[in-house]
């Protein structure tokens, strides 16, 4: 009897025991599934120097000629974080109204634009990719899939009308060879259908390796910085030289998709941090 009551004890305790232990590893494996935050700090400079000054820092280009900015603006969108293994993490694809941003240089605090996401599965990122302008398939959503993104890209001075879309880069200020005094704007971007219109393609879509593991969790928020080298503009791997024919261009001319080309090759990351 006694040892009926002994086993019986002993099974009701173990019985406990592995319950209680289920609970724990349940309750632990979802507080490791809880999501983070990860931050984006956008720096534009010249030759990975930051922070432009609009209308008072000017560049000398590989052509010899002086450039300075009065507005500097461009729209990251598509952002993809991808992990140690090569998994990808799309952070609301094709969804502008979420997941497309305006890096304004006038907006810069300490010379840093800030992109804050939200919900970023817990892991270890090793490379980010950014889209530089609106991809066709969001554009081809209509006004009603981006609405909100519409009027802010509207209210930025980063739109034409409807039917011929965002502006993906908008460059302006002064150049010259002594100095910088003739005027110039290049506003690059897709014309509307651009397979409709048989016109090309700007949007680009850049890889970006971390120097350093970007580990998103509960705890940690990542700072991802990112320089961006606006010496490409005019000094990168097509040299330009502005005069008549292109100071002030607009949409997707010749002149305008090597300026594409050539400012989607100014992104570095610098450095994370694990804060």
């Amino acid at each position: 009897m006694k040892i009926y009551k002994f086993l019986s004890l002993f099974f009701i305790a173990f019985t406990l025991f592995t319950l209680s232990s289920c609970g724990t590893s349940d309750d632990d494996e979802a507080t490791d599934s809880i999501p983070g935050n990860l931050q984006l700090k956008f720096e534009n400079g010249f030759n990975n120097l930051g922070d432009i000054v609009l209308n008072q820092i000017t560049q000398t280009s590989v052509n010899g000629q002086k450039h300075q900015f009065s507005t500097l603006k461009y729209v990251i969108s598509n952002i993809t974080l991808i992990d140690e293994n090569g998994r990808e993490f799309k952070y609301h694809y094709n969804d502008p109204d979420k997941g497309a941003y305006i890096v304004d240089q006038a907006e810069a605090v300490a010379g840093i634009n800030y992109i804050n996401l939200k919900e970023i599965p817990k892991n270890n990122y090793k490379k980010v990719r950014i889209g530089l302008g609106i991809s066709q398939s969001a554009y081809l959503l209509g006004q009603n899939g981006q609405g909100i993104f519409w009027q802010k890209a509207k209210t930025a001075g980063m739109a034409w009308s409807w039917a011929a879309g965002y502006i993906f880069i908008k460059l302006e200020g002064r150049y010259g060879t002594s100095s910088a005094t003739t005027e110039f704007m290049n506003h690059c971007g897709n014309m509307g259908n651009t397979s409709a219109n048989n016109t090309p393609d700007l949007y680009r879509e850049i890889t970006l390796d971390f120097p350093t593991t970007a580990r998103v969790s509960k705890e940690i928020t990542p700072s991802v910085h990112i320089l961006a080298d606006f010496n490409q503009y005019l000094s990168g791997q097509t040299a330009l030289t502005l005069d008549s024919s292109n100071d002030m261009a607009m949409g997707s001319s010749p002149h305008l998709v090597n300026v594409t080309n050539n400012i989607s090759q100014m992104f570095k990351v610098d450095h994370v941090h694990n804060d």
